[in-house]
């Protein structure tokens, strides 16, 4: 691969696009960066002529730049690379309909299936989905997607094939159905296919059924909290889990990581311990054991009841951002925040979560991480490691108030854009609708458009990214954002505002404005990204 075939342009302050001329070239090169490793690089994500690289700090990204516009790469060789066969029972929903469409015989359509050697390109939407690309018909997708794809069924749309993980939403076409567990979180490495892989499918007669996962036995918790009430939501979170979006596994983590550090410092804990992130008031944690609790992000009334009180006393109520005490018997309740959406509790000592790929956070997009807290969940707490210190409480950050201004770089798409519709997305107000979530900010205003309107080939994308589909709504990715994706990105929030987006409730108004910072971008010519 030539260095001149490399183009790189900004993704945000801490990472970038790098475009190529082929999948070859996609493979070579992310092959090549995997096995440099360089220590400021946290994701390298492969995907149709792309790849995505993101480092901690925007230096770090720079630094990154640099080295992957000089640094020699291997052609990549599809004979060398690692071939894994699939057993596929050939009795897909689709398999007739397939084969009508293409004008075959169901045997034909099994053979081309079969006799094809597949290259493994990159990861999808949930963790273990590959996309697989090989010669032969572009067979398009269903026209209305299935609510549910069950695990283990093979699928093809445009020129690829995968195999679904899990079941999920789906609108591939289904041929057949693979017994082979495509995702083991407890397996090294976990997805059975990588990028750079050579995939040949072979014809079986019997469908084997994946197992169903056991749930695990909790035993009784003699010191920690009981779940009384879960609200709307309440989840078990921590810094995320960073280094794994190749294998379509995003950083997830808590939504307003800063809120979860603080936490975590007011109890004593290291800051990356467990917590529990809850949404818009409502949860009850029944002390078993004297512990210590701080309650950080949202601004809420709490109230401790029980137990230990004095006896002319039915409840007391503690301060937010300030370390207090919930001894043997006492509940505690989280009222319905007056400001932001989000609260953590952290627990001294710190919560004991089973760690997925090094984390213990609830990814609700890829269905990674401990379930969504229920009422008469038992939550066991470690012993406090010493030495360690209750923080003293210092002036917590500011929540975001009804209109909420956030920095944002241009790019990598936004030449897809006339400037009239860049000037739309910085000029206006964008309401947060009540359909966003941890996977994304849903924004209403008025629409952009874009003058390019053909199709863009998946692409890594980035916490912050704001993604904009055909409706012209903007769609700013959080947390749990997809690790790939097809619709244009227009630019990215700077990282630093994204704890705030995370308070944000619905009805809420953004503003987006250019964030002024040198650009990685090959034909950067000025401030902000904009090219």
């Amino acid at each position: 691969m030539s260095v001149a075939s490399r183009k790189i342009v900004s993704c945000g302050d801490l990472a970038f696009l790098v475009e190529l001329d082929s999948l070859s070239d996609v493979l070579a090169l992310h092959a090549a960066l995997k096995a440099l490793a360089p220590p400021e690089m946290v994701e390298c994500v492969a995907a149709a002529k792309t790849v995505l690289i993101s480092a901690s700090t925007p230096v770090a990204a720079s630094e990154l730049a640099a080295l992957v516009r000089t640094m020699e790469v291997p052609a990549f060789r599809a004979a060398d690379a690692r071939e894994v066969q699939l057993p596929v029972c050939y009795d897909g929903e689709d398999l007739t309909a397939v084969a009508t469409m293409l004008n075959w015989s169901v045997d034909h359509l099994i053979h081309w299936h079969t006799s094809t050697t597949w290259t493994a390109a990159f990861g999808g939407f949930a963790p273990g989905f590959t996309y697989c690309i090989g010669e032969g018909p572009d067979i398009a997708r269903r026209d209305t997607p299935r609510t549910q794809v069950p695990a283990g069924a093979v699928g093809l749309a445009g020129h690829y094939s995968a195999v679904y993980p899990r079941a999920t939403p789906g609108g591939w076409q289904l041929i057949g159905h693979c017994g082979e567990p495509m995702w083991d979180a407890q397996r090294t490495p976990p997805a059975l296919i990588a990028p750079g892989d050579r995939i040949r499918y072979r014809a079986v007669r019997e469908r084997v059924e994946l197992p169903a996962a056991k749930p695990t036995q909790a035993g009784e918790v003699t010191y920690g909290v009981q779940v009384r009430a879960s609200g709307i939501q309440s989840l078990l979170q921590d810094q995320g889990r960073r280094g794994h979006a190749d294998l379509g596994v995003c950083e997830s983590g808590a939504m307003d990581l800063r809120s979860a550090r603080r936490a975590n410092v007011l109890v004593g804990n290291q800051t990356d311990e467990v917590v529990i992130e809850h949404l818009l008031g409502g949860l009850q944690l029944q002390a078993r054991g004297d512990l210590v609790v701080a309650v950080t992000g949202a601004q809420c009334e709490l109230e401790v009841t029980g137990g230990a009180l004095h006896p002319d006393v039915d409840a007391y109520h503690p301060e937010i951002n300030t370390p207090f005490a919930l001894l043997d018997g006492q509940c505690l309740r989280l009222g319905a925040p007056s400001r932001g959406v989000r609260s953590y509790v952290a627990i001294r000592g710190g919560i004991c979560a089973e760690r997925i790929l090094g984390s213990a956070a609830t990814d609700l997009l890829s269905g990674q991480g401990p379930a969504p807290l229920r009422a008469g969940d038992e939550l066991a707490v470690a012993e406090p490691q010493w030495p360690s210190f209750v923080a003293d409480a210092k002036t917590a950050p500011a929540l975001p108030r009804d209109v909420l201004a956030v920095s944002v770089i241009l790019g990598p798409r936004d030449d897809w854009f006339s400037a009239d519709d860049i000037d739309s997305l910085l000029t206006q107000q964008w309401q947060v609708t009540e359909r966003s979530n941890r996977i994304g900010l849903r924004l209403d205003g008025i629409p952009l458009g874009r003058h390019d309107r053909g199709e863009l080939a998946s692409e890594g994308t980035v916490a912050g990214a704001i993604q904009i589909p055909p409706d012209g709504k903007p769609v700013l990715f959080m947390r749990d954002h997809p690790v790939t994706g097809g619709y244009p990105v227009i630019g990215v929030v700077n990282h630093h505002d994204l704890d705030q987006l995370a308070q944000l409730a619905p009805g809420a108004k953004i503003r987006f404005r250019l964030y002024h910072a040198p650009s990685v971008a090959d034909d950067a010519i000025g401030l902000g990204g904009k090219r």
